[in-house]
């Protein structure tokens, strides 16, 4: 996965494609694979995949913000988060959006990687260049660090995270935003974790015994944790229950991506959300997969790229997918 995302993150940029003011006028890229009929009660027949702009080293972490109708999503390698609009298209929002200073050899992603809201509507941020959790107020830009540490020692690169309603982040710490990773001289903790950062301040260690965790979500009710390994060895989704106290119990096995894995499909497990219903699309080798609660696989959305991350948006009417060095979108019937 690092060498993987290394070539793409080494991409030349190409101009970005002309604002068209809605997605109806993208062009139609990539497919959707049904693999059982209940998918077309969360995404039509016919629908299609359509790209709203490229030009991008590696679009990451979307998400919707609905009081300002926008989607916010990152480019880590470029230290740049963007917001696309369907009046505007894709502008720069955020520049340096990650490390605010000089970004040394040592880092390969300084900028923001996955995003989430809190209840206040403010931006929390994976910052994988300042190794950092961060909150940046959408209207001011200003940031604040939440979390840099673990028992005094630097996180390796946050990558993902999710809020809970009751404000607690839950996120996880790979090595993808360090030049050397896992050989990283920054590295300070021996592990790639996943963590909870409590609204106290308070960051406890969940589980240390992933190579590489990468994307979380929760359930609506928020009894359960997904968590996407991004492991060649190990390509599958995790799911763990939660305590009233917001810790987790023992995880299970949620959807195994082997045979999409071994069949060379692009990407692996990486950003996964869950629909209102409880619907969970988990991004992993050869586009979205699109489950029901059960774990049931429905389909798989696909742009013909790796995709990244995906976030659900305009009150669960579409599906943004950050694909490789693209943002797209598709239409949903519910999620």
């Amino acid at each position: 996965m690092i060498d993987r995302r290394m070539m793409l993150a080494g991409l030349a940029a190409v101009p970005l494609l002309d604002a068209v003011g809605a997605e109806a006028k993208a062009p139609a890229i990539g497919t959707v694979r049904r693999l059982d009929p209940a998918l077309d009660r969360i995404v039509a027949p016919g629908a299609s995949v359509t790209r709203l702009a490229e030009g991008f080293r590696w679009a990451e972490g979307p998400v919707w913000v609905p009081g300002s109708n926008c989607l916010l999503f990152g480019d880590p390698p470029s230290n740049t988060v963007h917001r696309w609009t369907a009046a505007k298209g894709v502008e720069i929002f955020l520049r340096p959006s990650g490390l605010q200073t000089p970004v040394p050899a040592a880092i390969r992603e300084p900028g923001l990687n996955g995003l989430a809201l809190d209840a206040r509507g403010r931006l929390i941020a994976a910052d994988s260049g300042s190794r950092a959790i961060v909150r940046i107020d959408l209207a001011t830009r200003q940031r604040e660090t939440l979390a840099d540490r673990f028992d005094g020692k630097r996180f390796n690169s946050p990558n993902d995270l999710c809020v809970a309603r009751s404000g607690a982040i839950y996120f996880t710490d790979p090595t993808y935003g360090l030049a050397e990773g896992d050989d990283s001289p920054l590295r300070e903790v021996a592990w790639c974790g996943l963590y909870r950062l409590s609204p106290d301040g308070r960051v406890d260690l969940l589980d240390r015994s992933h190579r590489r965790p990468n994307g979380v979500a929760l359930s609506p009710d928020e009894r359960t944790l997904y968590l996407s390994l991004s492991d060649e060895t190990r390509p599958e989704v995790l799911a763990y229950p939660l305590g009233a106290d917001g810790m987790i119990g023992e995880s299970r096995q949620f959807l195994d991506m082997r045979a999409q894995h071994d069949a060379g499909r692009p990407g692996l497990p990486d950003g996964i959300k869950v629909g209102a219903s409880g619907h969970v699309f988990a991004t992993g080798p050869g586009g979205v997969h699109v489950c029901t609660a059960d774990a049931r696989l429905l389909g798989v959305i696909e742009t013909g790229k790796a995709i990244a991350n995906c976030a659900i948006g305009k009150g669960g009417k579409v599906l943004f997918l950050t694909s490789s060095d693209s943002l797209a979108v598709i239409p949903l019937r519910s999620s």
